[in-house]
């Protein structure tokens, strides 16, 4: 089994491959202060209850956008499995040529969202990544990384709005009843999801029209499944893009 890990600065996804398969899945959150025991605990645990033994595991890939966690995923691996993870970085082979000004400034979740974005879209391509950041990462057609755009988080800006309104209280993100609130809860709701609609559309408007051809719009990532069916540009959603960005950039780069 392939053994991919996704480390962002909200969560650690893993994922477990058999082939190209999609097996087993886990998210954990990720703290920075946390040594790789505890995370190898947590780990075994998982696939414990998945039935999975360390044993199983035979490779293993890593992309992490935390610094500080690079070092103790690393240890993680190699105590619990005895393996050396590939680690998505500078020098790693893509199959895809990085057109922005400074190649090594592009994250690792990125890269893998392209590559996986293409490989699904086989064309020309946007990958909108729900995470702390919402990250919108363009692919040519002819499968070259051109650049992309980061906005804030839906997270970080509700977080935002409930820190800096003194009588605003935290409510759910959450799709409201109608756009027009009868009721403070149901107007920040609708501000708070439909607004961030808006700002994803927005911006894949003026991204396709600025390319001048057409792309596939492609969410991933933790709250894709509340923005996608009420945005008009998005037309897929793939929760587990970026481990499979993982699992291609893995077989592009094992010996």
């Amino acid at each position: 089994m392939l053994l991919a890990i996704d480390v962002g600065n909200t969560n650690i996804v893993y994922g477990l491959f058999e082939g190209e398969k999609l097996v087993h899945k886990f998210r954990v959150e990720s703290v920075r202060g946390r040594t790789s025991d505890e995370y190898a605990v947590a780990l075994r645990s998982l696939l414990e209850m998945s039935g999975v033994a360390t044993k199983q595991v035979d490779s293993a890939v890593l992309a992490c956008v935390v610094p500080p966690l690079t070092e103790p995923m690393l240890r993680l691996v190699k105590g619990s499995f005895g393996l050396d993870a590939i680690v998505v970085g500078p020098g790693i082979r893509t199959g895809m040529a990085i057109l922005i000004e400074n190649p090594r400034e592009v994250g690792a979740d990125r890269i893998a969202d392209a590559v996986a974005g293409y490989d699904r879209a086989k064309g020309g391509v946007i990958v909108v990544d729900f995470g702390t950041s919402t990250n919108f990462d363009v692919v040519t057609p002819r499968g070259e990384y051109l650049g992309g755009v980061l906005a804030p988080g839906l997270q970080i800006s509700a977080d935002a709005l409930f820190t800096r309104a003194a009588k605003l209280s935290r409510v759910e993100i959450a799709k409201p009843p109608k756009v027009v609130g009868r009721n403070t809860v149901h107007a920040m709701q609708s501000g708070i999801v439909y607004g961030y609609v808006g700002l994803v559309d927005g911006l894949v408007d003026r991204i396709l029209a600025e390319l001048g051809y057409s792309c596939a719009v492609i969410a991933t990532g933790g709250l894709a499944s509340l923005i996608a069916p009420l945005s008009r540009t998005i037309s897929q959603v793939d929760d587990e893009l970026t481990l499979v960005g993982l699992r291609i950039l893995y077989d592009r780069n094992r010996v």
